[in-house]
């Protein structure tokens, strides 16, 4: 029997590059030492761009040669509101997004959480679709666990941990021993380095607090 191709709603993270100005050099060199704290994350990764605060169109093919520059990859735009900017944008390639605040309604979460008793080991990577994510074991550096909802691990973190991944602003990430390579709550996140030092080694709750991220030490 001939196997025909499938079209399915998937989820994924998707990095957003919130332009200020047109000073594309500089928006390269933040990205440049991003890739370079976290190349295994960021190197080709895809990156929308947020165009939203620019009075004028962007020269879109300065902007997506600026992005691979650094390694990442422009797959859209976002904030647009001229139909002259959307075709430039369709003309070259990229999709049209609408910002989450405007359209994203989030997926309820669905219980039961998804439980991983093994340690998650390097280069694995774990996703919890519609729901909490559970490790009762380590997470090694260079795995990522992702969730919809919140993520829960009983052991040491030190790869990369993506909760909210579809936009769950009250979504958390507990872990018992917090050394991570990179922390996301619903699209905000921290490298290694911004991570405070009083909660490295710690249990730690994780959350979003006006659009950044916050550690508070899990006490039980």
């Amino acid at each position: 029997m001939l196997k025909q191709p499938e079209l399915k709603g998937s989820t994924f993270t998707l990095s957003v590059l919130h332009l200020v100005d047109d000073n594309f050099a500089a928006a390269a060199n933040v990205l440049t030492e991003k890739v370079t704290q976290a190349p295994a994350f960021f190197q080709g990764a895809p990156v929308v761009a947020d165009i939203s605060r620019l009075s004028q169109c962007p020269d879109i093919g300065a902007l997506k040669q600026c992005l691979q520059a650094t390694g990442m990859i422009l797959v859209g735009l976002t904030g647009v509101t001229h139909n002259d900017t959307r075709e430039l944008a369709l003309d070259a390639q990229l999709a049209v997004l609408k910002s989450s605040k405007q359209s994203r309604v989030a997926d309820p979460i669905q219980p039961p959480a998804k439980v991983v008793t093994a340690p998650v080991r390097s280069g694995q990577q774990i996703y919890a679709k519609n729901a909490d994510l559970v490790i009762l074991n380590h997470v090694s550096a260079g795995a990522e666990v992702i969730a919809d909802g919140s993520i829960h691990i009983y052991g040491v973190l030190r790869g990369r941990a993506i909760a909210g991944a579809s936009g769950q602003k009250q979504a958390r990430i507990y872990c018992q021993n917090l050394q991570s390579e990179l922390l996301s709550v619903a699209g905000s996140y921290w490298l290694s380095d911004k991570i405070p030092s009083e909660h490295i080694e710690r249990p730690s709750m994780v959350s979003l607090n006006q659009e950044s991220l916050h550690i508070d030490p899990l006490t039980l």
